[in-house]
């Protein structure tokens, strides 16, 4: 009991309540994870592929890979900001599914690609359709949760993409032991048609029990009372707003758009490291074996599960104030990261010290995805574009970002990347003070905080009074 309110937060006294988290934590996350978690598959598995037989029978060049992943960013960018705005008059389970069906399809089309040009193209389209499921489930998760609860939820949902990075090393070594040249079909390619029978079943798990938003829910486990309770608990996280030309002005006009774009811009950066497969090519590099090559980079996703949770408990354990500090704790371990890069790139201690410690930035995905669903909690189309353009913005820098710093051929010193590191690093700790000083700086205003003991005061029944007690309303003077 302890551990379980330590963990998850300690649940709401009213029954009504605490029985509709229970849904909410078992409809909404059970389909988000899965969906992040199949994604997550597809991505790790093509980098897998590739170091395990894709690059030879299709004849890549060295820099192909990072083409194709560029490929990927494009088609992902493209539609990011219209897939939240789509998911406002479509429904999500509708929408959401549909994506993961097209990308499922294109998925087992990888397996018979016989060209790079292929791969480019397949992997422009599977971008397209992968880029709805992280921004549109950060907005949905803010949609559902209290300020204090969704840390938690947020961190739940990015983690099940690095448990899809681990389980995608253990398949494929799994594939490449036991099935090569089964039926005639090469390892890797068996990887793309297991992926595929995967993603489909979740398609339609989604399509008939995700429960959308409280608003557009229709799921036959949800009572009407349980959808009035669910609207009643974050009846001050949205101001009604209006979806029409205004959303424009409302956008660029507002701090909170631009500055948490850029912070998703360098936090997107902070992970270069993880998100262009250093390791594994550092392994291919040296000639590792197979089972190496795929256990290895597994610690480097552990270690971002482990930082992104503890990250997400203490925001939440607080009361949703101090996301900040997680970012400037993202920061100094990825400087550190980077000087170990720098000083033994050659040493696989000092090398494998620094892509595990690199896991780290991870955690900004949960933390800074959450702290701008708490700062725009009062503008719906809003936070959902600031949402978006958070990723959209990362993944267009990144599409460059990586040709640059990361090739593939620079292995295995990556000297280029390891000093944009040690730029993007620092900057991102500047960004997100600044994010906190303007949130203070419109708190001394006046409150656009949801108190929970002002809260409890107003919806009595619905509050547990020990977890008001540990989210306090941080004083305009701290």
């Amino acid at each position: 009991m302890i551990v379980r309110n330590l963990v998850w937060g300690v649940p709401p006294e009213d029954p009504k309540e605490r029985a509709l988290l229970m849904k909410i934590d078992w409809f909404v996350l059970s389909f988000a994870c899965l969906l992040y978690w199949v994604n997550y598959l597809d991505r790790l598995n093509f980098t897998n592929a590739y170091v395990l037989g894709m690059q030879e029978a299709i004849g890549m060049k060295a820099d192909d890979f990072n083409v194709a992943n560029t490929c990927f960013t494009v088609g992902y960018i493209v539609f990011m900001i219209p897939h939240n705005l789509v998911i406002m008059k479509i429904r999500p389970s509708y929408w959401l599914s549909f994506c993961c069906f097209a990308w499922g399809l294109l998925t087992l089309g990888t397996y018979k690609v016989s060209h790079v040009y292929q791969v480019f193209v397949i992997r422009f389209f599977m971008g397209i359709f992968e880029g709805a499921t992280f921004i549109a489930i950060h907005y949905i998760l803010g949609s559902w949760y209290k300020d204090y609860e969704l840390t938690k939820r947020s961190a739940v949902f990015t983690c099940s993409g690095l448990v899809g990075s681990i389980f995608s090393s253990t398949m494929q070594l799994a594939i490449y032991t036991n099935m090569d040249m089964t039926h005639g079909i090469e390892g890797w390619r068996w990887l793309f048609i297991i992926d595929f029978c995967i993603t489909i079943p979740i398609a339609l798990y989604g399509f008939f029990c995700f429960p959308d938003t409280p608003e557009t829910c229709k799921a036959l486990v949800f009572s009407v009372e349980d959808l009035e309770l669910a609207k009643s608990r974050i009846k001050n996280k949205e101001e009604i707003t209006r979806f029409d030309w205004s959303i424009l002005k409302r956008v660029i006009t507002n701090w909170k758009w631009f500055a948490f774009s850029f912070l998703w811009v360098l936090g997107g950066e902070n992970e270069s490291f993880c998100s262009n497969a250093l390791l594994a090519l550092w392994l291919k590099y040296f000639k590792y074996t197979v089972p190496q090559r795929n256990h290895y980079p597994m610690g480097v996703y552990a270690i971002g599960i482990v930082s992104t949770f503890g990250a997400a408990l203490y925001v939440d354990a607080t009361g949703a104030r101090y996301h900040y500090r997680v970012g400037l704790f993202i920061g100094i371990c990825m400087i550190v990261s980077a000087i170990l890069l720098v000083s033994g790139p050659l040493n696989k201690h000092v090398f494998f010290a620094a892509q595990y410690l690199a896991g780290v930035s991870f955690a900004g995905q949960a933390s800074f995805f959450a702290y701008a669903n708490v700062l725009c909690k009062d503008d719906r189309e809003l936070r959902g574009i600031v949402i978006a353009s958070m990723n959209m913005f990362s993944n267009a820098v990144n599409a460059w970002w990586s040709l640059l710093f990361y090739a593939a051929d620079d292995a295995p010193k990556w000297t280029k990347g390891a000093i944009a590191m040690f730029c993007t690093a620092p900057v991102s700790m500047i960004v997100i003070v600044f994010i906190r000083f303007m949130q203070k700086r419109e708190e001394s205003k006046g409150p656009t905080t949801v108190d929970p003991e002002s809260e409890a005061d107003s919806a009595s029944d619905t509050k547990n009074p020990a977890t008001i007690k540990v989210h306090p309303v941080e004083s305009k003077s701290s």
